[in-house]
C-alpha cells in the first residue's frame, strides 16, 4: 500500500480502568517504534485522559469513538465537543459508525455535521459507511455507501477529505464472525475511492480507506494486501492485545 496503513481499535463500551491499563501496556510494548504503520486507540470517553497518560512518549495515537454534532459550547447535556476531545489529546474522532446510525438514529445529515465539527476542532474524522445484509442481498451496496459518502462530500466539500479517513464497515460483518472476502471489500473500497476521485483525483489517491468488519489476525493480511484497503477499523479484536498486534503486524 502506498498510503501509510492505519489500524484503529474501537473499544466501544468495554473494559474497566485496570483492564484498559493492561491492554495499553501490552500494545505499547508490542508496537515498539519505527513501524511502517500507525496504531490508533479509541477508548470510551471516560478513559481518554488515562490512555493519554499511558501512551505518552510512544507512537500510539489517541482518538474518540464519537463527537458532538454541535460546534463550540452550549446546553447540550451529555455531549462532548470536538474542542474538548482535542484538549484531551485526541487526534481522531469516529463519525457515522453503524451502531450510532442504527441504535441512536443518526442520519446522514447528522453524520455530516459531526464530520465538520470534528474538523473544526482540528480532529481527523474517520467517516464510517456500510450496508446492511438486506441492502447487500438487494444489490444496493454501492447505492447505500454512495448516499452516505455523498452526504458528507456535498456538505463539507471534497477538499475536507484531504484531512479525513474513510472506513468501509459492512454492517452484516460487524461482530458476526462473517467477513467480506478481500475481493468484496476491495470492490467497495475502489468504488469509494473512485467516488472521491470524480471530484479530486489527487485527494482520492492519498485518502486512507479502512476496512471494518470482523477483522482478525488470520484474515488481516489478505485484506490489507488489496490495493485500496489501507488498514482496519477493529472492534472486538482490539480488546485482545495478541490478536490486535497480529492485525497490526499484518499491515506492516
Amino acid at each position: 500500500m502506498a498510503r501509510r496503513p492505519l489500524i484503529a481499535g474501537n473499544w466501544k463500551m468495554n473494559g474497566s480502568l485496570g483492564e484498559s491499563r493492561k491492554l495499553v501496556d501490552a500494545l505499547r510494548t508490542g508496537v515498539g517504534s519505527g513501524s511502517g504503520a500507525d496504531m490508533l486507540l479509541a477508548p470510551p470517553y471516560v478513559y481518554i485522559p488515562a490512555v493519554k497518560e499511558w501512551i505518552a512518549g510512544s507512537s500510539l495515537l489517541l482518538g474518540a469513538q464519537d463527537v458532538a454534532d454541535k460546534q463550540g459550547s452550549g446546553a447540550y447535556t451529555g455531549e462532548v465537543s470536538g474542542a474538548m476531545l482535542a484538549d484531551l489529546g485526541c487526534r481522531y474522532a469516529i463519525v457515522g459508525h453503524s451502531e450510532r446510525r442504527a441504535l441512536y438514529g443518526e442520519t446522514d445529515a447528522i453524520v455530516a455535521a459531526k464530520f465538520k465539527a470534528a474538523q473544526a476542532a482540528k480532529l481527523l474524522p474517520i467517516l464510517c459507511v456500510g450496508e446492511t445484509l438486506a441492502e447487500r442481498d438487494a444489490g444496493a451496496t454501492e447505492q447505500t455507501v454512495s448516499r452516505q459518502l455523498l452526504a458528507v462530500l456535498e456538505s463539507a466539500g471534497v477538499d475536507a477529505f484531504a484531512r479525513a479517513v474513510v472506513a468501509y464497515e459492512p454492517v452484516w460483518a460487524i461482530g458476526t464472525g462473517r467477513t467480506a472476502t478481500p475481493a468484496q471489500a476491495q470492490e467497495v473500497h475502489a468504488f469509494l475511492r473512485a467516488s472521491v476521485a470524480a471530484r479530486n483525483a489527487t485527494i482520492a489517491a492519498d485518502l486512507q480507506i479502512l476496512y471494518g468488519g470482523s477483522v482478525k489476525g488470520s484474515n488481516a493480511r489478505a485484506l490489507f494486501d488489496m490495493d485500496d484497503i489501507d488498514g482496519g477499523l477493529v472492534g472486538g479484536a482490539s480488546l485482545a492485545a495478541a490478536e490486535f498486534l497480529d492485525i497490526f503486524r499484518a499491515a506492516t
